[in-house]
């Protein structure tokens, strides 16, 4: 950022296309630069405590803060200001590139969505799109590669009619798109459960008691396409979709207290291959309470122990070796 100030050519050169998609090129060929972006409570550095009344909790009556931390140690880098210098609740929903995409923890359709660039201290917020009454939202940001643009997707359950509605937002044009079009089989059935978003698709999990599917959109194509979640999946609450070695997967806690390793824990792991689901052999990690975060761009899962404020743990699929803080 202070070099942006040094003088008007450099400002000009660091703000060229050419300056931005070489050092681009160059961080994720080399996965420079990457680090945990966490909106936390300030030196919360201990296990939480139990209260009889949840309010009563002495942090949470605290101002949240902002910061970077190493994706490998967990060790903190830095610290950031919201960019409009809000404090309240936010939520990340979704990253790429250096640029993240931050809204309300709890959505509406009036909620702002920012579009963030922490390393140079620039934001975008996004116009409002359509104003309607909603049962469920969900909001997810990502590059698309095919037409290399950064898309915003917000997918809703109306209100009034029950109906399912996609919102497509393009950066490079500064508009939104209402999709028209939806499958049969999508109609009244979508729930805001978990989703991540891959290579400009959003990938969601829906529920079709008492089976499940993952429904993805092509924020390009404007695609929809439906995947059969495997038998064994039957609660929503467990199971988890995520993005490991560019291949979307599943993760499902099946049997929260059994595995055939002493001390450790499995979660159950299928990837997406072919438009199939494969079903590996079980992701293990040491028994206790944990919840799934994602994977780090290394490919080892990223969790945290659900009884602690900060505490967090890479699993490695291949050596079952855990990192933990």
């Amino acid at each position: 950022v202070r070099f942006l100030f040094t003088c008007k050519s450099w400002s000009d050169l660091i703000n060229s296309s050419s300056f931005i998609t070489t050092q681009l090129n160059m961080n994720v060929t080399k996965h420079l630069h990457v680090s945990l972006l966490c909106l936390h409570y300030p030196d919360l550095k201990r296990p939480f405590e139990f209260y009889e009344n949840y309010e009563d909790y002495p942090d949470l009556k605290r101002e949240l803060e902002w910061s970077l931390f190493s994706n490998e140690t967990f060790e903190h880098c830095s610290k950031l200001n919201h960019p409009l210098g809000i404090k309240k609740d936010y939520r990340v929903y979704g990253s790429s590139n250096g640029l993240v995409c931050i809204s309300d923890d709890k959505l509406d359709t009036k909620s702002p969505i920012h579009i963030w660039n922490p390393s140079v201290r620039k934001f975008r917020t996004l116009a409002m799109s359509t104003n309607v009454k909603f049962r469920y939202i969900a909001l997810q940001f990502g590059l698309h590669p095919g037409v290399n643009d950064y898309k915003v997707v917000r997918m809703l359950r109306i209100h009034k009619d029950d109906a399912f509605a996609v919102e497509d937002y393009s950066l490079s044009t500064d508009s939104w798109k209402m999709v028209e079009e939806h499958p049969l089989w999508l109609k009244c059935t979508w729930q805001n459960h978990r989703g991540t978003f891959y290579n400009g698709v959003a990938y969601h999990i829906i529920e079709k008691f008492p089976l499940f599917s993952v429904m993805s959109f092509d924020s390009g194509s404007e695609k929809f396409e439906e995947f059969i979640a495997p038998d064994a999946i039957r609660c929503w609450s467990r199971l988890y979709i995520e993005v490991y070695k560019d291949q979307i997967c599943l993760l499902y806690y099946l049997r929260l207290f059994h595995c055939e390793e002493e001390g450790m824990s499995q979660i159950e792991f299928w990837v997406l291959q072919v438009k199939r689901w494969k079903e590996m052999r079980p992701f293990l990690y040491p028994f206790n309470y944990y919840n799934v975060v994602g994977f780090s761009i290394d490919n080892e899962l990223l969790m945290e122990r659900s009884s602690y404020g900060n505490a967090l743990y890479l699993c490695n699929y291949e050596s079952k070796q855990v990192l933990e803080t």
